[in-house]
C-alpha cells in the first residue's frame, strides 16, 4: 500500500474509533509523537493514547489534503467543530513507523467541553 492509501485507511478507522484495526496499521516499534505530549513508542503505548482519547471525546478527522512524497504522507485535516491540524506519517512496508501530529490542544479541550487536565494523557 502506498503511504497515502495507508493514511486514507487510518482516517477511516480513526473515524470509526476502531482502535484494534487502527493500532494494527502501526509497526510494532512505531513512534507516535503528537506535539502536545512526549513521543509514544510501540503499539501498546499508541493503543493507550487512542483508548484515552476516544474515551473522552467524539473525534472526527475530515481530510483537506493528503500529500505524498516517497515513504511519507502528510494529512491536512479539520473536524466538524472547527479544530484544524496536520499529521506526518512515515510508512514502510505498508505500516506506520513514525507519526507526528500538530493541533491546538487547548482548543481541542474547549470545543469538546473537556476540563483542561494537568497532564495531557492523564497520570
Amino acid at each position: 500500500m502506498k503511504p497515502a492509501d495507508v493514511v486514507k485507511k487510518w482516517v477511516e478507522l480513526f473515524n470509526a474509533a476502531d482502535i484494534d484495526r487502527l493500532v494494527a496499521l502501526y509497526a510494532e516499534d512505531a513512534v507516535n509523537h503528537q506535539v502536545v505530549t512526549d513521543p509514544l513508542e510501540g503499539r501498546a503505548a499508541i493503543r493507550g493514547m487512542f483508548e484515552i482519547e476516544f474515551g473522552r471525546a467524539k473525534m472526527v478527522c475530515i481530510p483537506d489534503k493528503i500529500h505524498e512524497a516517497g515513504e511519507w504522507a502528510i494529512l491536512e485535516w479539520h473536524d466538524p467543530l472547527g479544530l484544524r491540524g496536520c499529521g506526518f506519517f512515515q510508512i514502510r512496508d505498508g505500516q506506520i513507523v513514525f507519526q507526528r501530529g500538530y493541533f491546538d490542544q487547548l482548543t481541542f479541550f474547549r470545543i469538546q467541553g473537556i476540563p483542561v487536565p494537568d497532564k495531557y494523557l492523564g497520570s
